[in-house]
């Protein structure tokens, strides 16, 4: 009992720390890999609902920050090559799933969560397809752990290629699977493929209901998926700050406080990833998440370097 009283203490060192401007998303992230698979997250399952309504809360906070023209310029540019985008990246896993040999309802929930958003997507999908909750475990923690991988790698190798911050927002909404880790990574890149990479994000995430909406229609499934409400909450947000831009003074301090909070979010999904949820990730699926992520990652940097997407 003193020992897990300890491991409660340093957490929320840690996590008070993360509250700190200097902490940074990867550093943050990093903190929370290394907590969580050195000694465990003492708070279990229960950070998973944390990390995901303070994500929710951020991304509204960011839209403080956001000019609502431009916000719309962008969603509409992106509306097209993202359903391209999606559309790719399920017919890709759908084969490699049979490839890998993959669970179908399990290759089912990694080609959508790596097609539109990641968690938010395969939470939304598992009902829909009526799969386990073992099978949506499993997906989670591929996808979760790819995720982590990607806010790290990310930045430095769009600086290697040379990437501006439009284009690396851009190849970061579109190849990162969770809108944290999509936040997370561009914001370390600058402040223009932050505003980016969430606008076409959340743009990407729109496609969550049409795609489950004709998934049920395909299986024939009474399951229903749920529309992420965050969304309008974030382009309330925007909204507010085009039409009273007198009050900047107060939307910059909120607008900071989200980026801050996305940070704290970063370390609680961290934390997440324990032993526990990798071993529980396994071979087959794990091959299908990474080959689909790799051929998504490349393909749409290979796209956005050569002008297609822009």
């Amino acid at each position: 009992m003193k020992n897990d009283n300890g491991l409660k203490v340093l957490f929320w060192i840690l996590l008070l720390v993360c509250c700190w401007p200097a902490i940074s998303a990867p550093m943050a992230l990093v903190a929370g890999i290394t907590f969580g698979i050195a000694v465990g997250n003492p708070w279990g399952a229960a950070t998973s609902t944390w990390s995901r309504r303070l994500l929710q809360t951020s991304v509204v906070g960011l839209g403080f920050g956001m000019n609502l023209p431009e916000l719309f310029k962008t969603g509409k540019d992106a509306f097209l090559y993202t359903a391209i985008s999606i559309s790719f990246t399920m017919i890709a896993g759908y084969l490699l799933g049979r490839f890998f040999k993959t669970p179908q309802r399990t290759s089912t929930l990694i080609s959508f969560g790596t097609a539109i958003c990641g968690g938010s997507a395969i939470a939304a999908m598992a009902p829909v397809i009526k799969a386990e909750a073992e099978e949506t475990g499993v997906a989670l923690a591929t996808v979760f752990t790819l995720n982590s991988i990607a806010l790290l790698l990310f930045p430095p190798i769009g600086h290697l290629l040379g990437m501006g911050q439009r284009q690396f927002g851009l190849w970061s909404a579109l190849a990162i699977h969770d809108t944290s880790s999509v936040v997370g990574a561009a914001a370390a890149y600058g402040g223009l493929a932050l505003a980016i990479g969430t606008t076409v994000k959340l743009t990407r995430a729109l496609w969550i209901m049409p795609a489950a909406m004709i998934t049920a229609w395909i299986t024939k499934s009474e399951g229903k998926a749920k529309f992420p409400l965050f969304i309008i909450g974030f382009i309330a947000a925007a909204t507010i700050k085009t039409m009273l831009p007198q009050l900047d003074l107060l939307w910059q301090p909120l607008n900071s406080i989200a980026k801050q909070s996305l940070v704290v979010t970063l370390f609680l999904i961290g934390s997440g990833l324990t032993r526990e949820v990798l071993g529980r990730t396994g071979i087959k699926p794990l091959a299908q998440g990474v080959t689909l992520w790799i051929l998504v990652s490349v393909s749409s940097s290979i796209a956005i370097m050569s002008g297609w997407i822009n």
